[in-house]
């Protein structure tokens, strides 16, 4: 296959580039700066500066869109929140108008969203059915599914990736903790009892490989099926670490250093991968802890 990537030397995208280019398909990669991503990616990848100098994707089979500024480096102030919905929507959009404009459009787009999608729903078990509370979160991933879903049509399917906390050995939430809690000051946040939906990068590779591969089509919760709370991430983490993990932050703390974005690591979402399952999709990292190990090693 032909694949058009946006987002290829993120978190998500640098492992699924090497894994697409191992099996065989074609990869061109959309960046904002060619000379750095030529340092990050194979040889073999095409590179293109942005989407504008292209008119419709004619010659690709599959778009897969991953990109977007990643939502908790900064604090929520209004400027930083159009950041976040415009970094996502607006070459979402772009990548809409060029499947509009191509004779034979690709027949699968694989687009970016986020378990954020739901907001924060404490104890109720989340599946694609559940309906959202409307946060930030659910607003900015709605209208980043809704532009994608523009690109549906009789010859192109759309699947949406609601995607959790992704565990890799470079980049995410571990990149955060890793530090904090290889010193022993690491622990649970609030109260401890939030949900925390995780997935291992290889699981999330895979999944969108079978996404690729497979006739379907919708809204996907790209997470394992065994969603842990706060307080058990944080004692497997220090486990797999050999390190005391009961460092607790308050969340009192953690509003005033975050903001509104603290919701991020307050709340959580108690996410199933319901239709991944029920499509014969099989993960290979069920156990948090053997998933924290084989990321950490």
């Amino acid at each position: 296959m032909q694949i058009l990537i946006t987002g290829g030397t993120g978190l998500i995208g640098s492992h699924l580039v090497p894994r697409l280019l191992e099996t065989g398909h074609s990869v061109t990669v959309v960046t904002r700066d060619p000379d750095k991503a030529r340092t990050k990616l194979d040889s073999r990848v095409t590179l293109w500066k942005g989407l504008n100098d292209h008119a419709n994707l004619d010659g690709f089979d599959a778009v897969v869109n991953l990109a977007g500024e990643s939502i908790a480096d900064k604090r929520w102030s209004e400027t930083q929140k159009q950041r976040l919905c415009q970094s996502r929507w607006q070459i979402t959009d772009r990548l809409v108008e060029m499947f509009k404009a191509s004779q034979t459009p690709p027949s699968v787009l694989i687009s970016g969203s986020a378990v954020g999608y739901y907001g924060d729903l404490g104890e109720v078990v989340v599946t694609e059915d559940e309906p959202p509370h409307n946060e930030f979160t659910h607003k900015l991933c709605s209208r980043w599914e809704q532009i994608a879903c523009g690109a549906q049509s009789e010859n192109t399917r759309v699947c949406l990736l609601r995607t959790g906390a992704v565990l890799a050995p470079k980049g995410g939430i571990l990149a955060k903790l890793l530090p904090v809690f290889r010193l022993g000051l690491g622990g649970p946040v609030g109260s401890g009892r939030q949900y925390l939906a995780w997935i291992h990068i290889d699981d999330m590779v895979n999944g969108i490989l079978w996404l690729l591969n497979n006739d379907l089509r919708g809204p996907f919760n790209m997470v394992s099926p065994y969603p842990v709370r706060n307080e058990q991430f944080s004692h497997s983490l220090g486990h797999v670490l050999n390190r005391p993990a009961f460092m607790r932050a308050p969340a009192t703390a953690v509003r005033l250093m975050m903001g509104e974005s603290a919701v991020l690591v307050l709340g959580g979402q108690r996410a199933l991968p319901k239709r991944l399952e029920e499509s014969g999709f099989g993960f290979r990292y069920f156990d948090l802890e053997e998933a924290l190990g084989d990321v950490v090693r």
